[in-house]
């Protein structure tokens, strides 16, 4: 059951990828001098918190000027709510979070992830191995934000977000309400570093036509990218009947690469 949601939550992204663009780009907060690299998330969330929870213009403005493809994804893409362009999108915007469970929601994240050290240092860890592996890999803007339980990762065509409002712990008593057990074990801290890898990979190395693939072709896809975070963590985080496919073939073929196995779209190849 864990793997069918993981599965669908990355494909289902896919929808989001056509429209957004995978042009990721260095930016100057992800630093990089010498061989050392440091990758730090963004606190949108706490500019966000601010004005969602006090109507402080100032964190808004800051949110649009520092923000822009980010804000604007938030508003028009995640939480559907019209265009930036709307003179009266920021009342909008700022009414929607205004319900109760959402203010609870704010709160507790700003509360739970008000350190994120040990999260900045596995990512910077990842990437160092990607680098090792994919030396043309780009880190994008990491930011963390709150989207009212719409989505856990999202991408953009510059940047990745982190919901925080999706990673409150598997016994967070709102979760509850709205998701089975299955789910919740799925919204914890310690799935935000995976998630963000499969979610990005998969930004890169799109599956071609993936809309008229087959569900095995689907699957061994996600697979991929599941076997290589597995490797870039050193935990079998994922566990799947088709992720044993892909471990199999690795082990019969050395010589492949993880950048060649990304890039190889041929699924037929994974039976033998």
């Amino acid at each position: 059951m864990r793997n069918k949601i993981v599965a669908h939550t990355i494909l289902c992204l896919l929808s989001i990828l056509l429209l957004t663009g995978c042009d990721f780009k260095l930016k100057p907060f992800d630093e990089v001098v010498g061989d050392t690299l440091e990758v730090k998330i963004q606190r949108y969330d706490r500019m966000e918190s601010l004005y969602l929870t006090t109507g402080d213009f100032s964190a808004l403005q800051q949110m649009s000027t520092d923000y822009p493809n980010e804000t604007r994804m938030l508003i028009e893409t995640i939480l559907g709510l019209g265009s930036v362009d709307d003179p009266e999108i920021n009342s909008k915007l700022l009414r929607f979070y205004q319900d109760s469970t959402l203010q609870t929601i704010i709160s507790d994240a700003e509360l739970q992830y008000a350190n994120m050290d040990d999260l900045n240092k596995l990512l910077t860890e990842s990437f160092h191995k990607l680098k090792v592996w994919i030396p043309d890999i780009k880190i994008p803007l990491v930011y963390a934000q709150i989207c009212a339980l719409d989505q856990s990762i999202i991408v953009g065509n510059e940047s990745v977000g982190i919901c925080l409002d999706k990673y409150l712990g598997k016994d967070y008593p709102l979760y509850k309400k709205y998701y089975d057990e299955e789910q919740r074990k799925s919204m914890q801290r310690e799935n935000i570093v995976p998630d963000f890898l499969s979610f990005y990979l998969l930004s890169i190395y799109q599956l071609p036509n993936f809309r008229e693939a087959r569900q095995e072709e689907l699957d061994l896809h996600v697979a991929k990218i599941q076997w290589v975070v597995n490797r870039v963590l050193g935990n079998k985080v994922f566990h799947s009947s088709f992720l044993n496919i892909i471990d199999q073939y690795m082990a019969k073929n050395p010589g492949v690469t993880i950048e060649e196995l990304l890039t190889d779209n041929d699924c037929s190849r994974f039976k033998k």
